[in-house]
Parts: C-alpha cells; sequence; structure tokens
C-alpha cells in the first residue's frame, strides 16, 4: 500500500486513531469507482473491512442503506463515529467478513480488504498490521471475499474490491468467474511505494512479485455483477 493521504472524499472531521487504516490512494480509487454506480434511497450497501468508515459513509451520502463489518472493536467504533460525525446513518456490525451479516443480501458489496503480501506464517490478531497484512500471497481475504460474494448480493448486484496487482489481478478475475460473476477491472492508478512495501522490498524481490529497484504498484478496482 501506498503512504499517500485520502483527502478530497474523506467524511468531514473524520477521525482514523492508531491502530485503524487511515484512508489512502486505494480508498480513492474505490471511492470513484462507488460514484458511478446507480445508488438510490433502497440500494442496500455492504462494506466489508470498513476500517475508519470511508467507504460507509459516502455510500450513505449517495443515499444508501449502509451495514459497515469489520473484525477490529477499533474500526467499528471508529466507524461509528465518523458516521455520526458526517450526520450519516451507518449500521455498524463487529464480525469476520460476511459472517457478520448471516442471511443477508445487497446490492452492492464494497471492499478494500487487507492484501499486502507478508513474509509472515500467520496473520496479526492485533495492530495496524492486521489492516493490510493478508498471506504470503496477499490474497487471504481477496479469495474468501470472492468465495463469499454471491451469497450475500442480491440478483444484478454488484460487488467493487480494490487490491494491488501484486495479488495477481486474473487471479481474481478467475476466481470470481469461477462463482457465476461477470468481472472486470474498472479502475486503475499506478502509485509510490509506502512504507510497507518499501520495508519488504527484499523479501517481495525474493518471492518474484517485484523486480529489484521497482518502487510503484498498480491497484485496480475489479467489478464483478451477478446476473
Amino acid at each position: 500500500m501506498t503512504a499517500e493521504p485520502w483527502a478530497p472524499e474523506a467524511p468531514a472531521r473524520a477521525y482514523t486513531p492508531p491502530g485503524v487504516y487511515t484512508p489512502q490512494w486505494d480508498t480513492r480509487l474505490l471511492t470513484r469507482a462507488l460514484s458511478r454506480e446507480d445508488i438510490g434511497s433502497a440500494t442496500e450497501v455492504l462494506d466489508l473491512g470498513t476500517g475508519s468508515g470511508a467507504l460507509a459513509v459516502q455510500a450513505a451520502r449517495l443515499g444508501a442503506r449502509v451495514t459497515a463489518v469489520d473484525i477490529s472493536r477499533l474500526a467499528v467504533l471508529t466507524a461509528r463515529f465518523n458516521a455520526l460525525l458526517a450526520g450519516q446513518r451507518v449500521r455498524c456490525r463487529r464480525g469476520d467478513l460476511t459472517a457478520a451479516v448471516p442471511g443477508r443480501s445487497y446490492d452492492l458489496v464494497v471492499s478494500n480488504p487487507p492484501y499486502v503480501p507478508s513474509p509472515a506464517t500467520a496473520l496479526p490478531h492485533r495492530g495496524l498490521a492486521r489492516a493490510w497484512d493478508a498471506g504470503r500471497d496477499g490474497r487471504v481475504f481477496i479469495d474468501r471475499i470472492c468465495a463469499e460474494a454471491p451469497a450475500v448480493l442480491n440478483p444484478g448486484g454488484a460487488l467493487l474490491i480494490v487490491h494491488s496487482s501484486l495479488c495477481d489481478t486474473r487471479a481474481t478475475l478467475r476466481r470470481l468467474a469461477d462463482v457465476g460473476l461477470r468481472a472486470a477491472v474498472t479502475d486503475r492508478v499506478t502509485v509510490p511505494h509506502g512504507p510497507v512495501l518499501r520495508s519488504r522490498h527484499r523479501w517481495l524481490v525474493q518471492q518474484g512479485l517485484l523486480e529489484d529497484g521497482e518502487s510503484r504498484e498498480e491497484l485496480v478496482v475489479v467489478r464483478a455483477e451477478r446476473a
């Protein structure tokens, strides 16, 4: 991920405490994709891995009925607080991705999940690294969301997910196609490596995920629709 801060679409007076992911380029890119969706007062939106609640608040501003989910208690509290600051109504739930909303389905699911490849053998259970570490290939949460998406999408509903091309964009498209969703990349941006990727540069080169001296990554938004 990049350390470039995200400001233009941030909730007014948004608060991001230590331990909660600060909206950055990936959030901005996904917000742009979100703004193109046909959202009205009857649109049900699910934000998986809400973090600060930035995407959830933006969807609420567009008129949607929004449910925001995060496994972090602090993130859930932060999302509630930022929704209150923005004067928007967002239902916040603590839980592990779609397990937090059993039996529910939505018109639009958005997610900025952890997606940074990590040399660690286990996922972190606390601390800020929880917001970006996603296994050795960076796909632990991406693959889960791809697999779970059909069960939480209404007919005609769509999934918007953002991640780095380091995680293999084609693999995401294949997995979504395998579960019966029509998927395509809708947004791309190339950004400088942030401190996390810079600190792992040597390991990423050893894994064949980066070229030596490479200092930029491509972020993509994948949109998948249920027929």
